[in-house]
């Protein structure tokens, strides 16, 4: 049974992969800064001291990266930057480093990243191999990545998930976004044609397996859908898909960025993203099509 140890497992994203790897046969540890209760062992890590039980690191087979703070969890000031940039940074310097001095057997680094990495790009279609955007966002990832892609030097097999939206019951963007809707208001941010790459939190865990399964996935994929959607679709589908007729009412993006800070830029960034490298890998996606990932998850 191998056994794949998870940074950021307590988050959105960890939390579904964790449940999914179990069911499909795997053992799954999480390193953590404190204790969880269930049926997962924690390994404690401190990014702030630099501390981390070497033991975590020598019973993996596997490590799959998403440690990182939440860009939409507080305003940008200059010291939450720095925090989302270095919790992403930080920690993958830790494992290099426990890695580099702990005799493992891990086989593959797999991370996630962001489609933050191409920025505000309209209508042009975005693939890996497009320059990074030169904003926050964008250099973040940038400097997320090398961080990841070090891994290589100790031989170890790196891929990285640029992950789109993910919609989830259980958090993330899609709770936000239904919630006015179903008292009839749904907020359009920017002009509402600007392109949302949006991936269901069960075709992004099973990316994740196929990542670990497949030796020859390396390098960083788009972990979006198969067809990005503009923002105004996304809006009227979860309408009709709960049966909740709206009224379109545009956001001030100024009045609201003044409250809210830099990251409200980002509600109205397109991303026009494309998966033609991870379907040729051989995946394929059990949720193709927007309204069938809002109807599994909403109805």
């Amino acid at each position: 049974m191998k056994t794949v140890l998870i940074t950021g497992g307590t988050g959105l994203i960890g939390r579904s992969l964790t449940q999914f790897l179990l069911r499909k046969g795997f053992d799954v540890a999480h390193l953590s800064r404190k204790k969880t209760a269930g049926n997962v062992k924690t390994y404690l890590w401190n990014t702030a001291t630099n501390e981390i039980d070497n033991h975590a690191v020598s019973i993996a087979d596997y490590i799959i990266h998403l440690a990182g703070a939440n860009v939409a969890d507080h305003r940008w000031t200059a010291k939450y930057k720095k925090e989302i940039v270095e919790s992403r940074t930080k920690s993958a310097s830790i494992l290099y480093e426990a890695l580099g001095h702990t005799p493992n057997h891990v086989k593959a680094i797999i991370s996630a990243s962001a489609i933050g990495y191409y920025g505000d790009r309209g209508e042009e279609w975005v693939h890996e191999d497009t320059a990074p955007a030169d904003d926050f966002l964008g250099t973040t990832c940038v400097q997320w990545e090398a961080s990841v892609n070090k891994f290589a030097r100790l031989h170890k097999r790196v891929a990285i998930l640029r992950t789109g939206i993910v919609l989830a019951n259980e958090g993330g963007a899609l709770p936000p976004l239904v919630r006015p809707i179903r008292f009839g208001i749904a907020p359009i941010f920017g002009n509402g044609k600007q392109y949302y790459p949006w991936i269901h939190i069960d075709d992004l865990c099973r990316m994740y397996l196929h990542a670990i399964e497949n030796e020859n996935i390396e390098g960083a994929y788009n972990a979006v859908g198969s067809e990005p959607d503009r923002y105004i679709h996304l809006i009227n589908t979860i309408a009709e898909t709960i049966g909740r007729k709206k009224i379109n009412v545009p956001v001030p993006m100024p009045v609201l960025q003044a409250m809210m800070g830099d990251f409200v830029k980002t509600l109205s960034m397109s991303s026009r993203c494309s998966s033609d490298k991870i379907r040729a890998s051989g995946f394929i996606f059990r949720f193709p099509a927007l309204r069938t990932a809002l109807e599994d998850l909403l109805k």
